[in-house]
């Protein structure tokens, strides 16, 4: 008999917890503001230099970039005889990083252009058609 009422209490326990979890959720649901998103402006580029880079070169490149206003400071990556550089296209272009970069130091270097027809290319390596793309979208356009 007292097992009995245990129980009981235990499951009344269980269900009123339950309830107000899941109306906690639903409240937070409904009142939660969707994430408002900083549209990313970052770009990345890259400029080729004719030599293979040493490195006292890449600490002076790297110095000389960091001084350029727009650009992201840590992401900076040289390898051999190429620079990769982030920077915010709202503030300045890879023309203007370059020109401000050469007129810093005469650099042996030039400017990478992507040609057209990759420049129109799709990059996100997600199939957009697949169903887990679909899926993982609704949920995001759920919560948000």
């Amino acid at each position: 008999m007292k097992i009995n009422k245990i129980i009981k209490k235990g499951l009344w326990m269980g269900l009123i917890i339950t309830v107000l979890f899941f109306a906690i959720l639903l409240f937070h649901i409904i009142t939660a503001k969707p994430a408002v998103y900083e549209t990313p402006n970052l770009q990345v580029s890259r400029i080729d230099f004719k030599t293979n880079i040493d490195s006292v070169q890449a600490k002076q490149i790297c110095s000389d970039l960091r001084s350029i206003k727009g650009l992201t400071s840590d992401s900076i990556i040289v390898k051999r005889n190429v620079v990769v550089y982030f920077h915010n296209n709202k503030i300045t272009s890879s023309k203007k990083v370059y020109d401000e970069l050469m007129a810093k130091r005469h650099y042996d270097a030039q400017r990478y252009i992507l040609p057209a027809d990759l420049a129109n290319k799709e990059v996100c390596p997600m199939d957009q058609n697949s169903l887990s793309y679909k899926l993982s979208q609704k949920i995001n356009q759920f919560f948000n």
